[in-house]
């Protein structure tokens, strides 16, 4: 797809009156790799917030002002901490009980105006939360069962809470994914003690329509994924150096992605839009216009705006 089809494109869906798609026909669409008046498009950072009424109430704020498509809930709520050591876990029924509070809260705030997706992080950043990404290296070297064993406890719990944020009202979920790639561990750690959990999650959430893998990956990595049943793919392009033409040609799944999320703050509106124009060039018809990760938790109300001003610049 060069420019000059994108613009054909969205002339075409303008003349047939489709910029009056709702946001949930407008994402549909996008994943059917239908014709749109312009690419659904979300962002997002942490808010840091400590109860479930602030957290709900902020992200209800930052999609009003925003316009954002897709709310892209985020989740910094703790994993519950056993009493002895970390690895020692019991299955949680509702391991993220405020989270789901906050959930409920949003679909009540939304009234049906836009599809919500709640973030989930891999059972081994979990791990990770409950001690260090160094004690989490070191029991994988020194006691690799407990930590398989933890592992499969964490996975149980964060299986309940797909469902419970499913039974909420979650369109479905937004699975991080933050080892695939050498920094973390190498391939063939991360297809052991990581892929069979991170599976299971996404399966987990099948009954969702808009489930969003979200991959911090490398190219040697790239392919690990194409059997998960993940209706989007997200990853950022600018730190992966990965082109989005290659991701197309490794997956036929809808692409998430193309806005810078390092240098976002930085980014002009031109300098958006070649990016938006650039992405979509790249993935097709399937695609969703986002960062590839968190915009940065500081980024002023004038430069997030710059995003949205750009998109509703271009429907004109």
């Amino acid at each position: 797809m060069n420019r000059r089809h994108f613009l054909l494109t969205t002339t075409a869906a303008l003349v047939h009156g489709e910029a009056s798609l709702s946001k949930t026909e407008r994402v549909r669409r996008a994943l059917a790799g239908r014709d749109l008046d312009r690419p659904p498009f979300s962002f997002w950072h942490h808010f840091g917030l400590k109860t479930p009424e602030a957290h709900a109430s902020a992200t209800l704020d930052f999609h009003r002002d925003y316009r954002t498509d897709i709310v892209k809930v985020r989740s910094d709520f703790p994993y519950p901490k056993p009493a002895g050591n970390w690895w020692e876990l019991k299955p949680e029924a509702n391991p993220f009980a405020p989270q789901i509070r906050a959930l409920d809260l949003i679909r009540d705030g939304l009234k049906g105006e836009a599809p919500f997706i709640e973030t989930l992080f891999n059972p081994w950043n979990v791990a990770e939360k409950l001690s260090s990404k160094q004690e989490v290296l070191r029991l994988m070297r020194q006691k690799p069962q407990a930590l398989l064993d933890a592992l499969e406890v964490i996975t149980t719990s964060e299986i309940n809470h797909v469902k419970r944020a499913l039974k909420a009202g979650a369109a479905g979920i937004f699975l991080s994914v933050a080892n695939a790639n050498a920094a973390a561990l190498t391939r063939a750690d991360y297809e052991r003690f990581s892929m069979p959990f991170d599976r299971r999650l996404m399966e987990a959430a099948s009954a969702g329509w808009l489930n969003f893998l979200h991959v911090h990956v490398e190219p040697g990595y790239l392919d690990l994924f194409r059997d998960f049943p993940a209706p989007v793919f997200n990853y950022s392009a600018h730190v992966s150096k990965i082109p989005i033409a290659e991701v197309r040609k490794t997956y036929s799944s809808t692409i998430a992605g193309g806005i810078d999320e390092v240098n976002y703050r930085k980014l002009s509106a031109e300098e958006i839009r070649a990016q938006w124009h650039a992405a979509q060039a790249a993935a097709g018809r399937k695609f969703i216009l986002t960062p590839g990760c968190s915009v940065p938790n500081e980024s002023t109300r004038q430069e997030l705006m710059r995003l949205p001003l750009v998109i509703r610049a271009g429907m004109s």
